[in-house]
This record gives C-alpha cells, sequence and structure tokens, in this order.
C-alpha cells in the first residue's frame, strides 16, 4: 500500500530533507516516527531535495506499508504528536501503488523571503537585507527567466544533473500586503536544479542593489557560467511550498 504524507518544517535544525549519516534530517525523522507507529520499518521518498536550513510549508513524501491504513486522519494527528514542533504533518493519504512524489511531481513551487527591517520573528524565516532594493528593476530581471530554459549558470558544480533544462512558468517579486518592506520572491517550474533558486534570488538581489542591468542579468543566463553568478542567498528565506499532482494518482478515500 503506497499512502503520500503531506507536511511542513522548519529546516534551521536539519541538514536538508535527504538523510544524512551523521546530522538530523526531516526524511530520518519522519521515518523514525511512522516506524513507531505503524510498526514496521518504513522508508520515505520526497518530492525534492531540501537543503541545509532550507524550510518547506508545503512538502510531499511518500511511503509504502504491508497493511492498508484505516484512519489516514488518526495517523496524521498521532504523528504530530509524537514528531518535533518543528515538523508538522497535514494530510496523509492514499495513492496508486506505482506512484511517485517525486517523479510525478507536474511543477514545484518555492517562495523566497527578503525582510528590510530588523524583525525577530523572521530571523529564521526571512534574509534580514537592510540595503534598498529597486523592486521594479528585480521584477524586469526576474522575467527574462521566463525566456530561457538552460540554467546553467545557476547550477551547482558536480550535481550530476543530466540536464540543466528548467521550464519555468513563473518568477516574480511581490510586497507583503501588511508590511511593505518584507519581499517575496515566487517561481514555479517543472523541476529544479541544486542551489538553483539560492543563486538566482542572490543575482537579483545584486541588481536591485545596482550591481547588475537587467541587461547584465540576462547576459548571465545566456553565458552558462555559475562564476558570472552571485554568492547564494541565505538558506533560511528560502520555502517549498507547493507541489503539483495530476488527480489520477490519487485513490479516493
Amino acid at each position: 500500500m503506497r499512502y503520500f504524507i503531506y507536511l511542513s518544517y522548519d529546516g534551521a535544525a536539519y541538514c536538508g530533507w535527504q538523510r544524512q549519516p551523521d546530522a538530523p534530517s526531516v526524511q530520518q525523522t519522519l521515518e523514525k516516527a511512522l516506524s513507531t507507529l505503524l510498526r514496521e520499518d518504513i522508508v520515505t521518498v520526497g518530492a525534492g531535495r531540501t537543503d541545509t536550513g532550507v524550510n518547506a510549508s508545503y512538502y510531499v513524501a511518500h511511503f509504502d506499508c504491508t497493511r492498508p491504513i484505516d484512519d489516514c486522519k488518526r495517523l496524521a494527528y498521532k504523528l504530530n504528536l509524537i514528531l518535533p514542533q518543528d515538523i508538522a504533518v497535514s494530510r496523509v493519504r492514499r495513492v496508486r501503488d506505482d506512484a511517485h512524489a517525486r517523479f510525478d511531481a507536474q511543477e514545484r513551487e518555492y517562495t523566497y523571503i527578503i525582510s528590510q527591517n530588523k524583525n525577530p520573528f523572521r530571523r529564521y524565516s526571512a534574509w534580514q537585507y537592510y540595503v534598498e532594493l529597486d523592486f521594479d528593476k528585480m521584477n524586469k530581471a526576474a522575467a527574462k527567466l521566463l525566456e530561457y530554459d538552460d540554467f546553467t549558470s545557476f547550477a551547482k558544480l558536480n550535481s550530476n544533473n543530466k540536464t540543466n533544462i528548467c521550464h519555468i512558468s513563473q518568477a516574480e517579486w511581490r510586497r507583503e500586503e501588511n508590511d511593505k518592506s518584507v519581499m517575496i520572491f515566487t517561481i514555479r517550474a517543472d523541476r529544479f536544479l541544486r542551489n538553483m533558486i539560492r543563486a538566482i534570488v542572490g543575482t537579483l538581489v545584486d541588481v536591485g542593489r545596482g550591481r547588475y542591468s537587467v541587461e547584465d542579468f540576462e547576459q548571465i543566463i545566456c553565458s552558462r557560467d555559475l562564476s558570472r553568478s552571485s554568492t547564494g542567498a541565505p538558506a533560511q528565506g528560502l520555502f517549498l511550498s507547493d507541489v503539483v499532482y495530476n488527480d489520477d494518482i490519487f485513490i479516493e478515500e
């Protein structure tokens, strides 16, 4: 029996989603809780890899178990009782036995948050960056991302990618409605490369502060040269915020 599990997590205490031999991970913590409640060894497969310190407001993984789960809502409730406070499960849902949290994902969305004022409540969930930024210029540069599909300039070296081709459907900045000092970048694509979004955000911030023009940003994309892009933005401002699947992989409950 295969199930999708939906969760959110604060990544500050973890080495990322992926299980590591010498550091705590979200995957390892979730598997331990599931194995305890289901009384069998559970292995999870995530929708994607988030790096150390990166957060998820919407994450999906799948797992298999030998017996059907009688009450998925109750399982989610019990998981939240034993999981640490920085991981929360919102739903467990039956899927086809061949459904795959990573390979069946049609689209992913990430958001990146920048706070331009010091805010103690955002110190672990935003990049607190106090330099004045040209919001409109950053948006014009971000729009250039939709015109290209090769993002080698923002791909981490030695990541063993078969291709650096990604199809971006949205890339834009907006200001938070109740706090105009907070800027939120949203980017959606069929896939992302490792460290790609943080490298894009770091380079867009350099556009906003005047280091690069919009034309310079476009040339960086076209160069397919990682050395041309800026230092990646800090991990704590990045959130995986959506994963989209076709409805036909789900089994009605």
